[in-house]
């Protein structure tokens, strides 16, 4: 064998070695689903979204930091590391409410460390697609919903004082006119992070996929700006692919006039997968 020959396969074998280097190291996600993200009128992205693959299923994770100047981004960073950390360490999930609450009071004891005496925290949502089924949770202001048949249905509420007044009426707690009084103020009463940090809102009962759905997750930069109708337009175009959906909503999102605009992220999950 000529010193040419031996040469040539030791560089096809150094090539062939980085290439399958390089695939190790590609974060686990599926390449078919799509996020995008729009700063708006703020300096600093704030959102901070990633998904884990495991045997254990596939775990979408974003969060909206809160807090002046780079604290939100920390905020948001340390919250989806700890929960994409811990669920690294399961290979079944017999119980993923109890893991959503558990890493969720997990990440807050961990918050309220980094804080000390700064205001700051995050909001952050959660799905777990596995076995057909989607499980879902979120504190603060995350939605989560599923695209079905051209409709966009909202999973879950978001954390405000409007919305915490009318489940308070809802229950007989407080008057018609003291809900009328409460429906403007569209404060934060409840984030990972803060103060008296109480509870976060999951699924009772997991949601049975079918084929062809798409899980929204996307922050208050994007649903606040964008109506539901628009983004079930675009969701519902079926030449666009997970990603070009992402891309156009934020598109149409930073054409909006407003002056005020928060930034925004918009994860679009495929569902398939989770049905093998």
């Amino acid at each position: 064998m000529t010193v040419q020959i031996i040469l040539g396969m030791l560089a096809v074998c150094c090539i062939l070695r980085g290439i399958l280097q390089l695939l190790q190291s590609r974060p686990a996600c599926d390449a078919k689903d799509g996020v995008s993200q729009t700063t708006g009128n703020r300096e600093i992205q704030a959102d901070v979204f990633e998904i884990k693959i495991t045997a254990a299923g596939k775990l979408a994770v974003l969060a909206d930091g809160i807090g002046k100047e780079n604290t939100g981004k920390v905020c948001a960073a340390l919250a989806v590391k700890e929960f994409v950390e811990a669920f690294s360490l399961y290979r079944s999930l017999n119980n993923p409410r109890y893991f959503f609450e558990r890493t969720m009071y997990g990440i807050h004891r961990s918050m309220q460390k980094v804080l000390e005496e700064r205001q700051g925290g995050a909001s952050i949502g959660v799905a777990l697609l596995a076995e057909g089924r989607l499980h879902y949770a979120m504190a603060g202001q995350v939605k989560i919903a599923l695209f079905r048949g051209g409709d966009l249905i909202p999973l879950c509420e978001s954390q405000t004082v409007d919305v915490l007044a009318q489940r308070a009426y809802q229950q007989g707690r407080i008057s018609r006119q003291e809900t009328l009084w409460s429906l403007q103020d569209k404060k934060l009463w409840n984030y990972v992070g803060k103060d008296g940090f109480c509870q976060m809102e999951a699924c009772e009962v997991p949601v049975q996929l079918k084929k062809g759905d798409l899980v929204v997750m996307m922050t208050k930069g994007i649903y606040e700006e964008l109506p539901f109708a628009e983004m079930e337009q675009i969701l519902g175009n079926e030449m666009l692919t997970a990603q070009g959906k992402a891309d156009r909503i934020v598109q149409c999102v930073d054409k909006s006039m407003d002056q005020d605009r928060e930034n925004g992220s918009i994860a679009v999950l495929l569902t398939d997968g989770a049905m093998r």
